[in-house]
């Protein structure tokens, strides 16, 4: 993963490690922006295989997450037939519901490629119904479509699955994954990050930014900074040419690190960024 340019903590390196080699989806629990995304991402590099991404949402069904039929091809293959007068409606029935006509989801395209990361990205969106179908998907990787019979992945997907804890994840689903919780990096990690992600970043800046990101995160803030945000405040001060953080700097690009108007506030007048 580092060279992917992956600075992953032994915890995590193991735990990725582990659901590779026992067959089991990593199911990752941690503020935004601290790398969960971000780990699909470079296991789908590291591994070769595509990454296929479901996003979920309040109101998210299976329908969504698994399949659709394409009416509208439907609709144009059964003016074909009666512009050529076909006469046999069982056998048109059949044609309609063939395999080219079908619309593949995230959770049956990821059975469907060999090899392929299936990230399920921020489980805690959606609901509770939702999360048992997830379940029952990852139990056993098949899928059972009516019209066509039942379709099974050759091998499994390597599954991430993320949660932002907005909700408690129900239990059922968390036994059947391998579990880890992100932690926001530590000092010198994250200077780390930071000159591999960023090469034209100096270490004293790196440094500099990696401090006050510490500092913003013990502070009472609604939203403390990840290190997604952390990344977007170094790339956004090397673009206004710093070679180092000063107070004036830090308070005038605070917008890349701080996505709350009520956090700025909460840092200009405390004099958060006063050691900047």
């Amino acid at each position: 993963m580092a060279e992917r340019d992956y600075l992953a903590d032994e915890g995590l390196a193991t735990a990725a490690f582990l659901a590779l080699k026992m067959g089991r989806p990593l199911f990752l629990e941690g503020e935004a922006g601290v790398g969960k995304t971000e780990l699909a991402k470079t296991l789908s590099a590291v591994l070769d295989a595509p990454l296929i991404r479901l996003q979920c949402y309040e109101g998210l069904d299976a329908a969504q997450a698994l399949y659709d039929w394409d009416f509208a091809r439907q609709l144009l293959h059964l003016k074909a037939a009666e512009a050529v007068g076909a006469g046999d409606v069982r056998a048109l029935e059949g044609e309609i519901y063939d395999r080219r006509f079908l619309i593949a989801r995230p959770l049956l395209r990821a059975l469907e490629v060999q090899p392929a990361v299936l990230l399920v990205d921020e489980i805690d969106r959606a609901d509770d119904e939702f999360e048992a179908f997830l379940l029952e998907v990852l139990s056993d990787f098949t899928i059972s479509i009516p019209e066509l019979g039942t379709i099974a992945a050759a091998a499994p997907p390597v599954v991430v699955v993320t949660s932002n804890r907005t909700r408690e994840v129900h239990d059922a689903l968390k036994r059947r994954c391998l579990y880890h919780w992100l932690e926001h990096p530590g000092f010198d990690r994250e200077v780390a990050i930071l000159l591999r992600r960023l090469p034209a970043c100096t270490e004293t800046l790196a440094a500099q930014v990696a401090r006050a990101a510490t500092r913003l995160r013990e502070a009472d803030l609604v939203k403390p900074p990840g290190i997604a945000e952390t990344l977007d405040w170094a790339e956004a001060l090397l673009t206004l040419g710093a070679t180092d953080l000063n107070p004036d700097l830090a308070a005038a690009s605070l917008g890349a690190v701080l996505k709350y108007r009520e956090d700025q506030q909460f840092v200009l007048k405390n004099g958060l960024l006063r050691d900047a």
